[in-house]
């Protein structure tokens, strides 16, 4: 097959051009050379284009089958058919003029007939995105390897009962991880599939978790081994495709981590989606993700609150992105993290600019949130009267509490004193939601 000489319509990269922009294609809000607590919002924001879903989704759902019909999905020669889809990614990102981009094993390069000719397969199209990227902008936010399509993977990877597939899949991560680490990555992500089970009739559940366990231990060991300095990124989700997954939510990804020591080197990919099966809103997992020190980087998508499943959508609702960056940037921000658009666009979109048009508006959706978010935590809005309702453990008797200077009795004792008769004191939670909606 010979690489498309063209396949976007578009041929000069996005650029911004103010939120009154005349023409379609522009950044309205995305102004990366906006300065921003210090820091300009490209910088901030670290935005990557993921691989699978923008370049190897064919458009099917559960009831039917390919729309998009790109030119790389057909033909008898898979490597060639893998360079034309790099040809395409990197011409998307220049495009999109991004920092980042992610990829899958598989994604990127097709499996052979053994772990040794994927391995193989894999590295030749790294020496492609390697050439491509000595002259371009675009670097690699973070790879993964593919653990859960190959019929041998349906009963998990790490969580298999048969060994012989636990070593299969520490190959394929190795072979992953190193040329993330070539490519100078800088995350490396365990996306956990299959990683959990359908049944507890066949389940050994303490074993399964011992597995992913030594499993995350391996990968940790390796990446010190070769010299890899980014984190190791785990992706919490609930369900889907197995009914329960051991990597279920951000709470239960701690305590995975803490349980088998891996705190020190692993964190947590966190997307909207996932949050949402999980029960939860986005914010409260990246809230609980910083609470406890595993915040890492953003799957940035949203579900559709009409369907049960993880529809992968792009993020447009800036008031629930504005929550989320206010959290990020309290916190100080991204380090080796990022925004990356896990996201599909819609099986009827199959114009080849639609692809540009949907992460164009998304991006855009991205800088406003984060722009209010910014704006609320200069003024205060939110930290102030969180600081105002707890000001009492800032107190000499809250740091005495909390210090370990009082004992239950101590704390007895003050409570039965005479006139000792706390009341309780608003949330003022209208109040709060109207104040974030005069940012937003």
């Amino acid at each position: 097959m010979n690489a498309p000489t063209k396949f976007f319509d578009a041929s000069t990269p996005v650029a911004f051009a103010g939120k009154d922009a005349g023409h379609a294609l522009a950044y309205r809000r995305y102004d990366k050379d906006r300065m921003v607590h210090g820091r300009r919002l490209e910088d901030h924001l670290r935005f990557a284009v993921c691989y699978w879903h923008s370049l190897c989704w064919p458009g099917g759902d559960p009831f039917g089958g390919e729309t998009f019909m790109r030119p790389w999905h057909h033909g008898s020669d898979a490597m060639a058919m893998a360079r034309a889809k790099a040809d395409v990614a990197f011409e998307l990102f220049r495009l999109l003029d991004v920092p980042f981009y992610t990829f899958h094993d598989v994604d990127a390069a097709p499996e052979g007939n053994s772990l040794q000719e994927s391995v193989a397969n894999l590295n030749a199209i790294a020496d492609v995105f390697e050439a491509k990227m000595a002259s371009a902008k675009v670097r690699l936010l973070w790879g993964t390897a593919n653990l859960f399509t190959h019929r041998r993977y349906m009963a998990g990877a790490a969580t298999n009962p048969d060994p012989e597939i636990f070593t299969y899949a520490a190959g394929q991560v190795r072979a992953a991880l190193e040329v993330t680490h070539r490519l100078g990555g800088q995350n490396y992500v365990l996306w956990g599939g299959r990683e959990g089970y359908e049944t507890l009739l066949n389940t050994d559940l303490k074993r399964e978790l011992d597995q992913l366990g030594r499993f995350v231990s391996l990968v940790v060991e390796h990446k010190h081994k070769i010299g890899f300095k980014g984190p190791i990124l785990i992706e919490p989700k609930p369900k889907e495709p197995t009914k329960h997954q051991y990597d279920f939510d951000v709470a239960t990804c701690y305590g995975f981590l803490a349980r088998y020591d891996l705190l020190k080197d692993v964190k947590l990919n966190i997307e909207q989606n996932h949050a949402i099966l999980a029960g939860h809103s986005f914010h409260h997992e990246v809230a609980l993700a910083e609470a406890l020190g595993v915040f890492g980087s953003l799957d940035v998508n949203r579900g559709d609150d009409l369907l049960g499943w993880d529809t992968d959508q792009f993020a447009m609702n800036v008031g629930e992105l504005t929550l989320v960056f206010h959290e990020i940037l309290n916190r100080g921000g991204f380090t080796s993290g990022g925004l990356n658009f896990d996201a599909k666009i819609r099986r009827q979109s199959i114009d080849p600019d639609d692809l540009i048009h949907a992460h164009v508006g998304s991006m855009d959706a991205c800088a406003r949130a984060f722009l209010a978010a910014a704006d609320m935590l200069d003024a205060g809005a939110l930290t102030a009267p969180l600081a105002k309702r707890y000001e009492g453990w800032a107190g000499p008797e809250g740091r005495a509490i909390l210090g370990g200077q009082r004992s239950l009795a101590d704390l007895s004792d003050r409570a039965l004193g005479a006139g000792f008769d706390p009341q309780p004191r608003s949330g003022r939670q209208e109040y709060l939601e109207s104040l974030v909606n005069r940012y937003v």
